[in-house]
């Protein structure tokens, strides 16, 4: 997007603010940015995407009219130099005509703006404005001065030059009678001898001091540069939990560039004043080197969990990757480090802690992008040298780091450079399941680090508040909704991380410590608080979004708290809650009638992500008929109607269709003890029994029932059938062999609330061969003969 580097100019116009000091808005008329501020707050810019045409036409509007504003101003202002500003950025903007991606670049500036503010408690506090002259613009206005006053001065040596000739002309033999003449010429041309050279020293003073303040102006703009730098970083390594990131990094690539010319100018302005003066010098060259090594950045971040053996992919920009001197290639290198390698940049790594593979790759040139990287494609850590752990320090709070190294040569300097650059904190695992632990490790580092902070050192202990925060935006962001944690579910996650469940108070200055999020079991459960958080939060992202963003899912709730909102409630009035006793699950707390004729208020056993795969939540809210309305009073048919599934028409092939459907309490009871005789009997036309003495008892674990077998007879196949959790085999009156024990813990291992429900009535025949079904002649008494049953292998 380099066409749009003059933008900088004009879409920082949101006065006051954080914003004011990521992109200079210097060479914007001041009015202008207050009286456009105005009109992008009043416009609505969020839901402005890319990938969505339909919305081009909106933002051409909004496009054309920023046109008109930027026009109509210029115009209007008396400034000449304001307006001809004002008309350039206009002319710019309509040779650019991109509208749909002004629009998103107004949205992702306003996304940081409020983001930088809604965490002013952990961005550091904006620079102060620096003087005009030290922006970027107002610096190569004050290089033009010094290269104007050195050509002023080579015209007045030239012409001193000639006058000191003409002198020296006068001093020849000279007659007597011309005396007077040639001696007043000749105080003449002295005067203006000593004019000139007056005036000539007085330049070299002016150009002396108009070298100094350029290379002041350049080392506070080269420190503000490095300072945004810093922050592109932290801002990137903020999105890991959900914070908006603008990920653009071609008008830092612009700045630098800039700030490298203006180097290399000075430089040359030295070396034209013909003696050294190694004060300037020795500035300028420091000035150049932190540059160069500080246009290193890891533009996409290696994953910060690894699992050894396993290939990822990163991505390395050098800013001033035009400016590399040709001929050889710049081959980077990637090594990886641990902590306490990673507090001690200065110098590479010599024993290594762990073996890369396929850890080499070459800076690349993109004319179209006009990017300089070196992407590592399959990259992949083969094996990893651990530190000594201490005291319950486990393997995945260990950080490590990747380290990009190179020597570069940039034109117009002599000498290579050495420049390297680290990753983001890392966590590497050797098996699946220590992903969700070393998550933790990656969320505390990215929530809670400083900005400037020793690699990578971050608090054992921090404020509820800022706890409260990085839970809402990972989970917000996680999910991809914009619905948020409420201030129920933020008491009700104090109350868990604290174990407090009784305490109504604030817990907004509580101290929590990393032991409570992710070290430490929660009391009475064998899992942490983070655990259970990440499971609730996975369940959400892929079955429960919807329901989420659309406010249908209560959350986080205590049972007191569920108690006090629904005692009052009508019978069959319900709300959806996370579970507290169980990872990744969601629950239907109801209010129901008791014994005594009162209400009392039930908690249906949790849904699990498995639950869900099977049947989802819609349809299981249609089956459960003792629920009716959603708290506080929504009929469930007209909040839930979209979630229901479409009956499915008859499969072809003659199949009978089979549906499942959820079953509760006492609905549950009274299926299972309709048809006692037939209590577990598998529905399936095409399960068989292997062999007479297995009386029934399905082979395969999928058929969580029993097969009808010849030693049911007289038991009427076209009951009404459903497999129910608390039927056992034993009730058919039957005992059990190995196998049978084996297939009832199965199916004992099922949700209890399942029903698998066949109808219309279905016969049970034997299997039958597949190949050739449709012109085969079948003989069902030599087919039982030829055939032995023989149980299957277990």
């Amino acid at each position: 997007m380099t066409q749009w580097v003059n933008m900088s100019q004009l879409l920082p116009f949101l006065p006051d603010q954080t914003i004011n000091d990521l992109y200079p808005p210097t060479t914007f008329p001041i009015e202008a940015r207050h009286f456009l501020a105005e009109w992008v707050e009043s416009q609505r810019w969020e839901d402005f995407t890319l990938d969505n045409v339909e919305q081009k036409t909106q933002a051409e509007i909004l496009f054309n009219e920023a046109l008109r504003m930027l026009q109509s101003m210029a115009h209007q202002n008396t400034n000449v130099v304001d307006r001809m500003k004002l008309m350039q950025i206009s002319r710019n903007m309509a040779v650019c005509h991109q509208p749909l991606e002004f629009a998103v670049m107004v949205r992702n500036i306003l996304r940081n703006e409020s983001a930088m503010i809604s965490m002013n408690t952990q961005i550091p506090a904006p620079e102060p404005t620096l003087p005009s002259m030290q922006d970027v613009d107002h610096l190569v206005l004050k290089v033009l001065d010094v290269q104007d006053t050195r050509q002023k001065m080579h015209q007045l040596q030239e012409e001193l030059n000639w006058e000191k000739h003409n002198c020296e002309s006068f001093q020849g033999p000279q007659q007597h009678n011309g005396l007077d003449q040639r001696m007043a010429e000749i105080q003449k041309v002295q005067s203006k001898i000593q004019q000139l050279d007056y005036n000539l020293k007085s330049m070299a003073t002016k150009r002396f001091q108009l070298l100094k303040e350029c290379i002041n102006c350049l080392d506070q703009c080269q420190s503000r540069l490095i300072s945004r730098l810093k922050l592109w970083r932290w801002e990137q390594h903020k999105a890991t939990i959900g914070h908006p990131f603008d990920d653009n990094l071609n008008p830092l690539q612009t700045w630098c560039e800039q700030l490298l010319g203006v180097n290399g100018k000075l430089r040359q302005e030295l070396m034209l004043i013909g003696e050294p003066i190694p004060e300037l010098q020795e500035r300028l060259g420091h000035l150049l080197q932190v540059l160069i090594q500080s246009s290193l950045v890891v533009e996409k971040q290696p994953p910060q969990v690894i699992k050894t053996q396993s290939k990822f992919s990163t991505t390395v920009r050098y800013l001033l990757g035009e400016k590399i001197a040709p001929g050889k290639p710049v081959v980077l290198k990637a090594q990886i480090i641990n902590e306490s390698q990673a507090k001690n940049q200065g110098s590479l790594p010599g024993d290594t802690v762990g073996e890369l593979i396929n850890n080499t790759a070459i800076l690349e040139h993109n004319t179209a992008s006009k990017s300089t990287c070196a992407t590592f494609r399959n990259m992949s850590i083969k094996k990893i040298k651990r530190a000594d752990r201490k005291g319950t320090e486990s393997v995945t709070e260990e950080k490590f780091a990747l380290i990009f190294s190179t020597e570069i040569t940039i034109t117009g300097c002599d000498t290579p450079y050495r420049i390297q650059m680290i990753s983001l904190p890392l966590v590497v695992i050797v098996h699946g399941s220590q992903d969700n632990n070393a998550l933790a490790t990656i969320i505390w580092d990215c929530a809670f680090c400083e900005l400037d902070r020793v690699p990578f050192v971050v608090p054992e202990y921090v404020p509820w508040r800022k706890m409260y925060n990085t839970l809402n935006s990972k989970f917000t962001s996680e999910v991809q909704t914009k619905h948020n944690l409420d201030k129920c579910n933020q008491h009700f996650l104090a109350q868990k991380i604290f174990d407090k469940p009784d305490y109504n108070g604030d817990f907004s200055n509580m101290m929590v410590s990393w032991a409570q999020f992710n070290k430490e079991v929660l009391p009475g459960r064998m899992f942490t608080f983070w655990q259970w958080f990440e499971g609730v939060m996975e369940l959400t992202k892929k079955h429960l979004r919807t329901y989420w963003s659309e406010k249908l899912i209560f959350g986080f709730i205590g049972k007191q708290h569920l108690h006090l909102i629904l005692k009052d409630k009508p019978n069959g009035t319900f709300l959806l809650r996370f579970s507290d006793s169980e990872i990744g699950g969601i629950t239907i707390a109801y209010v129901s009638t008791a014994d005594n004729g009162g209400l009392k208020i039930q908690n249906i056993q949790p849904f699990t992500k498995r639950d869900l795969e099977i049947r989802s939540l819609g349809d299981r809210i249609l089956d459960i008929n003792h629920i009716t309305h959603l708290y506080p009073n929504c009929p469930k048919h007209e909040v839930f109607q979209k979630f229901y599934t479409e009956p499915q028409a008859s499969p072809s092939g003659g199949y009978i269709p089979v549906s499942l459907q959820t079953k509760v309490g006492t609905e549950a009871a009274s299926t299972t003890h309709q048809t006692p005789s037939m209590a577990g009997v598998c529905p399936s036309p095409s399960m068989v029994c292997p062999s007479p003495s297995m009386a029934g008892v399905c082979p395969s674990p999928s058929m969580a029932g029993v097969c009808p077998s010849p030693s049911m007879a007289g038991v009427n196949p076209s009951s009404s059938m459903t497999v129910a959790g608390d039927t056992s085999p034993s009730s058919v009156g039957y005992p059990l062999n190995q196998f049978q024990q084996q297939q009832y813990n199965h199916q004992d291992s099922l949700h209890p609330d399942m029903d698998v429900a066949a109808s219309p009535p279905v016969e049970f025949l034997p299997v039958l061969p597949t190949d050739n079904m449709d012109n085969m002649d079948l003989d069902i008494e030599s087919f039982l003969q030829d055939n032995t049953w023989r149980e299957p292998d277990i």
